[in-house]
């Protein structure tokens, strides 16, 4: 965990809403000098911070509305600290909350070096990223449906329909599987929406590997060295990422990325696990699904993964080998060498 330690003039706390945001500004002797609710509009908040803008520091908590915040505060070169939301929460939860307390607290932490850093992630890539995170929700949306059809045909103890119905050519004729109309209007429904995603799902990913901009080609190309991951996951984990330098350590990219159970200690004990939800689920998705991935077509991989699954079960397995995926995929980029297949299941 990162804190914002810089001493500045000014400490400026926002509790920001859509529409509306609370101002709590004060100064290094924590007198507060202003506490005040305005709109959400870029003039407004110029307006009301240009009294202090000679070293002031603005600290809001890392919420949906973040992005249009840290852009004005770059561009008026205002110092800006994205709170990280759940520690924020951990550090300074009350019992009576309302956004002129939050406001508050926020500069309060700020000021005295307290408040928690989330990574800013820079204006030109945000909007592939988010695109990028649109589809993984889209194909999700696009698993349930399928989910959905095996489902109703397992309910019903109906025979296998005996092929993958993720490939377009084999749902033809899915719906005469199941004889009540209003069963086959249900699957009918879904295969619907099935052929909708694919053709969606298909434009998207043309338009992001068209318009995917990657700042040095090698590390796109060593990350695909990986065996399961394809053109769309390493995008994913390379836009996630943003660049390698941020983690010092292997241990603090495998903890953003949620490969590991943060365990808890109290008098040299351990008394289980916790913050399970802390960092980037994107990135926990895109390893497990490259651990999955890895494993296809290669016995040499499956043999390797078996030894694995015999002593810790299949589920833990995965989680295992996902996070060994992670650590590989940390130390390529750092070192900008290539995936090492007889390297990795040696050791």
């Amino acid at each position: 965990m990162r804190f914002y330690n810089k001493k500045h003039k000014f400490y400026c706390g926002i509790d920001l809403h859509a529409r509306f945001m609370y101002l709590c500004i004060m100064n290094q002797d924590g007198d507060i000098l202003l506490h005040k609710n305005i709109r959400t509009q870029p003039e407004i908040m110029l307006k009301t911070l240009e009294p202090y803008l000679d070293d002031l520091v603005v600290a809001v908590e890392c919420i949906f509305t973040w992005y249009w915040i840290a852009d004005l505060c770059h561009k008026e070169k205002i110092a800006f600290v994205l709170g990280h939301a759940l520690y924020m929460k951990a550090i300074h939860g009350t019992k009576t909350k309302n956004d002129k307390i939050d406001s508050q607290k926020i500069a309060v932490l700020l000021r005295g070096g307290m408040i928690p850093m989330s990574y800013v992630y820079p204006q030109e890539m945000r909007a592939t990223r988010d695109l990028l995170r649109r589809r993984t929700h889209l194909m999700r949306k696009r698993s349930e449906l399928l989910s959905h059809i095996q489902n109703t045909n397992s309910q019903y103890n109906l025979p296998d329909f005996g092929k993958k119905l993720a490939y377009k050519t084999n749902r033809i004729g899915v719906e005469e599987h199941f004889e009540d109309p209003s069963f086959r209007k249900n699957i009918q429904l879904d295969l619907a929406l099935l052929d909708t995603y694919d053709q969606e799902l298909t434009k998207v990913e043309y338009f992001i590997n068209k318009h995917a901009k990657i700042d040095d080609l090698s590390t796109y190309y060593l990350l695909r060295s990986i065996p399961g991951i394809g053109k769309i996951l390493t995008l994913t984990i390379l836009y996630e990422i943003h660049t390698i330098s941020r983690f010092e350590k292997v241990q603090q990219f495998s903890s953003y990325a949620r490969l590991i159970r943060p365990a808890k200690e109290s008098n040299g004990k351990k008394v289980g696990s916790s913050n399970s939800k802390m960092g980037n689920h994107h990135l926990k998705w895109a390893f497990s699904e490259a651990a999955c991935l890895f494993l296809r077509g290669s016995e040499k991989r499956q043999k390797y993964f078996k030894r694995i699954e015999s002593k810790h079960g299949k589920a833990k397995a995965l989680s295992i080998l996902a996070h060994k995926l992670g650590r590989t995929a940390y130390y390529i980029l750092k070192t900008g060498k290539p995936f090492d297949m007889d390297k990795f299941l040696n050791t």
